[in-house]
């Protein structure tokens, strides 16, 4: 069975942007995984296809209505088990752990976020799970939900011609990633460690094991058990 996603957004012209290319471009060829992306606006009932008003009690900016996104949200996964996603920077944010659980699943439902946010009686009624990529504001949910599904779709089985790829990388193990090195060995007077030519495979595994904890301690001590104090 495939990964399905189907992404909710004002603008599906955006789907599946970058996903098309590279190996996830290949995989969807493949059918390894499938996209649908959804125009909200088809789920309004009025003349002018309105999908937002002011908010209650003032302020800035529109939100999303919550009948039409209901149903829109029911007509794509109305007798669904995939997880249903709200992409909003005040949700939880975005992990490899979380990632790997999507990847295992049958797909997922995207909604994208728009304007100064989406009724919170939608996202309590059908049970949105809020996932944010990061401190900071995007322009809506689209790029949010490209690159989560960038993040799920590479560790699909296949995708990757080297499945140790997925394995041996930033937060896989709970550390950042060691330091690459490749041919020339020296590069504007800087070599290569001398332990990675070494042929000593033991040594190489400790070295990298080091590295990666002292990039840890050095940049994301909060993804150590017992965070470095500085």
């Amino acid at each position: 069975m495939s990964f399905r996603a189907t992404v909710l957004t004002l603008y599906p012209e955006m789907f599946p942007g970058h996903l098309g290319a590279s190996l996830s471009g290949r995989a969807l060829e493949r059918g390894q995984w499938s996209i649908d992306a959804v125009q909200i606006r088809d789920f309004a009932e009025d003349k002018h296809r309105t999908v937002d008003d002011t908010p209650a009690g003032g302020g800035a900016g529109m939100v999303l209505k919550p009948d039409v996104l209901a149903r829109a949200i029911d007509a794509v996964s109305k007798d669904d088990d995939r997880p249903r996603l709200l992409m909003s920077p005040r949700g939880r944010p975005l992990t490899q752990k979380r990632v790997r659980e999507l990847a295992d699943g049958p797909g997922v439902v995207i909604v994208c976020g728009r304007f100064e946010g989406v009724d919170q009686r939608v996202i309590d009624g059908r049970a949105l799970e809020e996932v944010s990529i990061g401190d900071y504001i995007l322009s809506g949910g689209e790029p949010a939900a490209l690159t989560l599904l960038d993040a799920v779709v590479r560790i699909l089985p296949g995708v990757m011609g080297n499945e140790l790829s997925g394995v041996h990388e930033s937060f896989e193990g709970g550390l950042l990633e060691h330091p690459h090195y490749t041919r020339p060995q020296v590069f504007e007077g800087r070599e290569i460690p001398a332990v990675l030519t070494s042929g000593n495979h033991g040594a190489i595994a400790k070295w990298r094991e080091t590295e990666a904890r002292r990039l840890t301690e050095e940049r994301r001590p909060d993804l150590l058990p017992h965070p470095v104090k500085k």
